[in-house]
């Protein structure tokens, strides 16, 4: 099953499951993806079963609503601040050839490794314990609340300071916090973290910076698990024509941690187990644009899309023109 959340003409919000690739049904008593999750948190029902009896009999043209940039990301929090966005790299193997020489890297340099590839080497070993049992940690990022979400089809906004503003295709983790503090995995989405990857490149202290960025998901939500290996594709548009394309795997068959390893790092902080709360993690990637020497302008168009997610993901880049001004501190 797989649910978006949009307006109607009016501005009201909805939530509807895609039936076939242009049509929605309305989802009754219902007007936030959050509210349905922590309903069937309380009463100890899979969502998806929860959905399927409230679902209007009407169709509603997909298409219509995903044109008129009526789609809301798939998954949000009335108060942004409780919204946290988050991601985890460094843990994605590639494709087979890259797995190959990175493993003939690692056993030729293990006296000399970076600290990066010291992180990878980490999760190769200990990213996948047995069920029940705490591998080791991954890396961890914060990129910031829900007002860095944009809309499915709207603008990826890259500050004034920015040195670069370069997508990064990846499964996104998508959970609510219930009543009582319980982690309720709602579902998957394809999101595009979206970083700075000049100035990341300049030195990887400035990781936390370049991560404070916009970033998307969606549109559609897939309640439940993933497939383990997920084959998608990233393009670049340009002035409506392809500028870059690449597939990119993931999923965890192609990844060096599980999702259960990479989620207890995340939730074992009481922080985020805060009752009511929505949290959306990014699990990495091993595909950018950045690294084939494609260097982003102004209304470039980003699109994600991968089998069994429905409608691709598109975000436009939108350069800040604004001056990077000194920001100014009073005293009290």
């Amino acid at each position: 099953m797989r649910l978006v959340q949009f307006l109607t003409p009016e501005g009201e919000r909805r939530v509807g499951a895609v039936m076939e690739e242009n049509v929605l049904r309305v989802v009754r008593q219902a007007d936030s993806v959050r509210d349905l999750a922590l309903e069937a948190g309380r009463v100890g029902r899979p969502l998806a079963d929860l959905v399927a009896e409230r679902l209007d009999d009407t169709p509603m043209d997909y298409a219509a609503i995903a044109e008129a940039g009526r789609l809301l990301p798939p998954l949000d929090h009335p108060d942004a601040a409780h919204c946290f966005v988050s991601g985890t790299g460094l843990d994605h193997l590639g494709s087979a050839q890259a797995r190959d020489a990175m493993h003939a890297k690692l056993a030729a340099q293990a006296d000399s490794l970076t600290d990066s590839m010291k992180m990878f080497q980490l999760g190769l070993a200990g990213g996948k314990p047995a069920p029940g049992q705490v591998g080791v940690q991954p890396e961890w990022f914060y990129k910031g609340d829900g007002s860095v979400v944009a809309a499915p089809g709207g603008e990826l906004s890259s500050p004034p300071w920015a040195l670069d503003g370069g997508e990064e295709p990846e499964l996104v983790g998508l959970y609510v916090i219930g009543d009582g503090g319980e982690v309720l995995r709602v579902g998957f989405a394809l999101g595009n973290e979206f970083s700075d990857h000049v100035l990341e490149r300049q030195n990887y202290l400035y990781l936390a910076h370049s991560k404070l960025r916009a970033c998307a998901f969606g549109p559609e939500l897939l309640v439940g698990m993933p497939p383990n290996s997920i084959e998608g594709t990233s393009r670049i548009l340009r002035n409506g024509r392809e500028l870059w394309a690449a597939p990119f795997l993931t999923g965890e068959a192609n990844m060096t941690h599980t999702f259960a390893n990479i989620e207890h790092h995340h939730f074992k902080y009481p922080l985020f187990r805060r009752p009511g709360d929505v949290h959306c993690h990014y699990f990495g990637t091993a595909t950018l644009s950045f690294a084939a020497g494609i260097t982003t302008q102004n209304g470039d168009i980003f699109e994600i899309s991968a089998p069994g997610f429905g409608r691709p993901l598109q975000n436009r880049l939108a350069v800040s023109r604004e001056a990077d001004a000194l920001v100014e501190i009073r005293t009290l």
